[in-house]
C-alpha cells in the first residue's frame, strides 16, 4: 500500500541530496530546539521507544555529539528525576518481594532470545550514590550504547533493575518514587535474591547469556563478580571495563612520554571500585606483558583513599579486604596528603577517581610537575561537576606539559602559545577515558561468540586494541582516545581482537565446530544493526 495522502509528498518520495534522511534531519531538529540536555535525553529516549531504527541511526552519525545526552553526563540528572523521564518497556523492574517469581517475571519480556543483561540495584549510581529503582536509567543507557556503538541488535538486549529498597530518603519520602518505599534488604535475604535471579537468567536464556553487573556498590560489586565469574558469563562495567580504558590511556600516553608502562609510577586518588579494579589489572598487565612478578608490580602503584595513603597495619585503619592487595608494605610512612604522597612516590602518573571536585588542586599539580617533567593526569570522576580538575586547570599548572584525560567530556582548549611547550599544538581537544570505548566492543565478542568465562585478558586485549587505533594525530592533539565518530569500528575490532584471544584459551563456546577463520565474519554479521552496510567499510579493521 503506498503512502500517498497519508504523509506529505517529501516523505512519500524523498529525494535525498545527502546521506542524512529526512527523518533524521527532523529528529535533529527537534532535539536542537530543547535548552536542557534534561529534555534532550527525555526526547531522545521517546524517540528510542517509538523508532530505534532512527534512534540508532542518529547515534551512528552523531556519536560525540548525542553520547552524553543518552549516557554521562546528562543520565545522571535522568536518573535523579526517572519518574519524570521513565516509559513501560524499556526494561524489567525485579522487586525482591518476587523472589519465587524470577522465571516468569522475565519470560514477560517480549523478546525470548535474550543475549546480553545489564543489571543493576541502583545503590552506587556513577557518583550520584543510591537511587533505588531510579537506576533503571544505566542498564537502558549502557545496552543503548552497546547497539549504538557497536551494532548488537537491541532485541538481544535486556536491561534489569534488582529493586531490593533504597537508603535515600529523599526518594523514600518523595511521592513519584516508585521502588519499594523500604530500607534496603541485606544480606542473606539479598544473597539468595542475587543466586536465584543469576539461575533464573541461564534457565531462562541459556547457560552463556552475558549477565554484566553495573553499579553495586563496592561491598557487593566485588564479591558478586569473584562469586559469579568462574561459572557464568559475566563482568562488572565500572571495575573491569573502567580499568581497561585507563589501561588503554596508560598505552597511548607512553607513546607521547616514551615512557614504558613498567617505568610509571601511578598514584591513584580513590579506593573504589574503579581504581581497586585499576589496580588489578595494572598489576595483571605488567605481569603478563612486562614479566614483572606480583610484588614487583605493586610497586609501581601508590593508592590513597580517604584516610590517606594505603599502608598495611595502619593506625587509621579503613583497610578492607578488597584495599589490601594495595597497601604499601608495613613501615611505609602514613600519609594523609596527597600532595606529600606524589613527593613520597616520585610520581609520573596521577589518576582521580574519588568524586571530590577540584581535589587536583593548582599545588597538587605543581607538585606533580616537580616529580616529572611529562605527568599523566587523569581526572576521571563523572559526572563533571565531580571532576578532580577542569583540562584548562591541568594544562595551565603543568604550562602545558601534562598529558590529561576526562571521565566526562570537556571542550576543546585554546591555549596561549607562552603556555605550552615549543612544538606542541596550542589547540588542545581533551580525551575522554569513556567506558563506552571498551565495554560495546567486549560485549559483542561475548554475545557473539559465546565467550565464558570472561577474563582480565579480555580487557588488556581490549585497551591495547583501543590504543592502537589512536593515531600520531590524536597524540598531538593532546587526546589519549580516537574521535568518537570511529568508534562504530574500534568497537569491531576490539571484538575481533578479544574474540580470537578467547578462541585460543578455548573460551568460546558458540559452536563445537567453530573455526578462527570464520571470527571475523561471524562478529561483523551478529554487528549488523541499524544498517548491514554500515560495516562495507570495516573489513580494513578486521583482525589479522
Amino acid at each position: 500500500m503506498r503512502l500517498t495522502g497519508l504523509v506529505p509528498v517529501l516523505v512519500d518520495n524523498p529525494t535525498e541530496t545527502d546521506d542524512e534522511s529526512y527523518m533524521m534531519k527532523n529528529s535533529l531538529e527537534r532535539l536542537n530546539r530543547f535548552k536542557d540536555d534534561f529534555d534532550k535525553f527525555d526526547f531522545l529516549m521517546r524517540l528510542f521507544d517509538s523508532n530505534k531504527l532512527e534512534f540508532f541511526r542518529l547515534i551512528n552519525k552523531n556519536p560525540a555529539e548525542l553520547m552524553p545526552l543518552i549516557y554521562t553526563p546528562t543520565v545522571g540528572a535522568a536518573c535523579q528525576n526517572y519518574s519524570l523521564v521513565h516509559q513501560p518497556g524499556r526494561g524489567l523492574f525485579i522487586p525482591i518481594t518476587e523472589l519465587a517469581n524470577i522465571r516468569d517475571i522475565l519470560r514477560n519480556w517480549p523478546q525470548k532470545d535474550i543475549r546480553a543483561i545489564v543489571v543493576t540495584d541502583g545503590e552506587r549510581i556513577l557518583g550520584l550514590g543510591d537511587l533505588g529503582a531510579y537506576g533503571m536509567g544505566i542498564p537502558v543507557g549502557k545496552l543503548a550504547l552497546s547497539t549504538g556503538l557497536a551494532g548488537i541488535p537491541p532485541q538481544y538486549c535486556l536491561p534489569v533493575t534488582l529493586d531490593v529498597g533504597t537508603n535515600n530518603p529523599k526518594l523514600l519520602e518523595d511521592p513519584l518514587y516508585f521502588g519499594i518505599r523500604e530500607k534496603r534488604i541485606r544480606s542473606p535475604a539479598y544473597d539468595n535474591f542475587i543466586a536465584e535471579f543469576m539461575q533464573s537468567c541461564v534457565d531462562v536464556y541459556g547457560k552463556d547469556v552475558l549477565i554484566q553487573f553495573e553499579d553495586f556498590a563496592n561491598h557487593n560489586a566485588f564479591r558478586l563478580i569473584e562469586k559469579y565469574a568462574p561459572t557464568y558469563s559475566t563482568f562488572n562495567d565500572d571495575i573491569q571495563g573502567t580499568a581497561s580504558v585507563i589501561l588503554s590511556g596508560l598505552l597511548s600516553a607512553s607513546r607521547k612520554t616514551k615512557r614504558r608502562l613498567q617505568d610509571e609510577r601511578v598514584v591513584c586518588f580513590g579506593a573504589g571500585e574503579s581504581m581497586i579494579g585499576f589496580g588489578h589489572l595494572f598489576v595483571e598487565t605488567l605481569k603478563r606483558r612486562c614479566n614483572l612478578s606480583t610484588e614487583e608490580a605493586k610497586r609501581h602503584l601508590y593508592m590513597i583513599d580517604s584516610r590517606g595513603l594505603l599502608v598495611s597495619g595502619r593506625s587509621c585503619g579503613g583497610i578492607t579486604k578488597e584495599k589490601e592487595p594495595f597497601c604499601r608494605p608495613t613501615g611505609t610512612p602514613e600519609i594523609p596528603k596527597l600532595v606529600d604522597v606524589l613527593e613520597f612516590a616520585k610520581c609520573t602518573a596521577l589518576i582521580g577517581a574519588a568524586a571530590v571536585p577540584g581535589s587536583f588542586s593548582q599545588e597538587v599539580l605543581h607538585a606533580l610537575t616537580e616529580q616529572c617533567s611529562q605527568p599523566l593526569v587523569f581526572a576521571l570522576s563523572n559526572p563533571t561537576s565531580m571532576s578532580e580538575c577542569t583540562a584548562m586547570q591541568a594544562y595551565k599548572a603543568t604550562k602545558g606539559n601534562c598529558v590529561f584525560a576526562s571521565g566526562s567530556p570537556f571542550a576543546p582548549l585554546n591555549l596561549n602559545v607562552n603556555e605550552v611547550p615549543p612544538h606542541t599544538s596550542t589547540y588542545i581537544k581533551p580525551g575522554q577515558a569513556n567506558n563506552s570505548y571498551i565495554f560495546p566492543g567486549v560485549i559483542l565478542a561475548i554475545v557473539s561468540m559465546r565467550i565464558q568465562p570472561v577474563t582480565d585478558e579480555d580487557f588488556i586485549t581490549a585497551a591495547e586494541t583501543l590504543s592502537e587505533s589512536v593515531t600520531d594525530l590524536d597524540l598531538f592533539l593532546g587526546s589519549l582516545f580516537p574521535p568518537l565518530e570511529k568508534i562504530r569500528e574500534v568497537s569491531y575490532e576490539i571484538a575481533c581482537q578479544v574474540a580470537h584471544s578467547a578462541f585460543k584459551e578455548g573460551r568460546c563456546h558458540l559452536r563445537s565446530d567453530l573455526r578462527e577463520e570464520e571470527i571475523d565474519g561471524i562478529v561483523k554479521q551478529f554487528a549488523s544493526f541499524p544498517d548491514p552496510l554500515v560495516l562495507s567499510s570495516l573489513d580494513m579493521f578486521a583482525y589479522r
